[in-house]
């Protein structure tokens, strides 16, 4: 636990470790052991061609319980596009055809460069599900009056569990994945890979700035109180990014959600030449874009309206259909001639 200092800890880059069977890892949280081999698909729940994800629902054998297993597509790597990397000797190209100059092939990489990115949410709740489902989306304007008296009872009885959270920064899972911990209780925060990022590959560079102090859920409760925190996530944050990934902080998105996907604040790090799930206008604010608001009005997010997305099947989309906000799209009807 912290002695309340504002000190800080850069971590050695990780290394990857395998779980035995029945064993408990170092921090003493005991983990399922999962094996691809076991997975039974039951359901595609979502194939984005444009961003190469798939998620799939199913079960593992012996085993109770839902299941999600995300596969993604890795960006290339710039120092695997040498002799050593893609154009070596183990590489093997299919061809489809060729026409003059022209061709078009289908290339075999050596499996050590070839891994796909594997995310796996076991055991999975409704959540989980609709969360990762395809489905529509819709944009609310949400005033403060809506905020208090709709999203935020809704929040605080229906929101994910935060233990993994907790588990981070009581030292409890994932401190091999640690960047950088800053231990202040009041302004310090952990910087973590996002679980979207293999923690390596710099071109889809992307990590999560967890904040230390418990009960500020998302842009709605800042104020001036928390600028000193906001400036020092800002500023260590991008000190420990440059000394650990070479980007400079005039490369980096920082930036939030809103709704974010799970209510403990943190703050979003990614390379500004990675398109990022979340950057687009609906979803995103930037950090100092927030402390400039902040500095102006101190209660800024308790006035302001702030948009956000919303999909069919998110239990919050029943709430403000309830109450008038939004409606569904019904699907279309096709007509069968007789």
């Amino acid at each position: 636990m912290s002695d309340g200092n504002c000190q800080s800890d850069v971590n050695e880059p990780p290394c990857a470790k395998k779980i035995k069977k029945d064993e408990k890892n170092d921090n003493g949280v005991a983990e399922p052991v999962l094996d691809l081999k076991d997975f039974i698909p039951s359901k595609i729940l979502n194939n984005n061609t444009n961003r190469k994800t798939v998620c799939v629902q199913g079960n593992f054998k012996d085993k109770s319980g839902v299941a999600l297993v995300i596969l993604e597509k890795n960006a290339f790597k710039e120092d695997e596009l040498d002799s050593e990397g893609y154009f070596s000797a183990e590489s093997d190209l299919k061809t489809f055809f060729q026409n003059d100059i022209y061709g078009n092939f289908e290339c075999f990489p050596k499996s050590s460069i070839n891994g796909v990115k594997t995310t796996i949410i076991y055991p999975a709740t409704e959540k989980h599900i609709a969360k990762f489902s395809q489905q529509e989306v819709h944009i609310i304007q949400e005033t403060s009056d809506c905020y208090n008296k709709l999203t935020l009872p809704h929040i605080e009885k229906e929101q994910f569990n935060l233990q993994w959270v907790y588990n981070i920064l009581e030292g409890r899972s994932e401190q091999e994945r640690v960047v950088y911990d800053n231990k202040c209780e009041k302004e310090g925060f952990v910087l973590v890979p996002d679980l979207k990022w293999d923690g390596l590959t710099k071109e889809t560079l992307y990590l999560l700035a967890i904040v230390r102090q418990r009960g500020i859920k998302s842009l709605r409760d800042l104020d001036g109180s928390h600028l000193p925190l906001l400036k020092r996530v800002r500023d260590e944050g991008k000190k420990a990014i440059f000394e650990k990934y070479k980007v400079p902080g005039s490369q980096l998105r920082i930036y939030f959600h809103y709704q974010p996907s799970f209510y403990h604040l943190h703050i979003h790090f990614t390379y500004l030449r990675h398109e990022a799930p979340g950057i687009y206008a609906e979803k995103s604010h930037l950090l100092d874009t927030v402390i400039n608001n902040i500095e102006m009005m101190t209660d800024y997010y308790k006035k302001a309206t702030l948009p956000f997305t919303i999909r069919e099947m998110d239990t919050l989309f029943n709430v403000y259909e309830t109450n008038g906000y939004v409606q569904k799209i019904k699907p279309d009807i096709k007509l069968i001639d007789k």
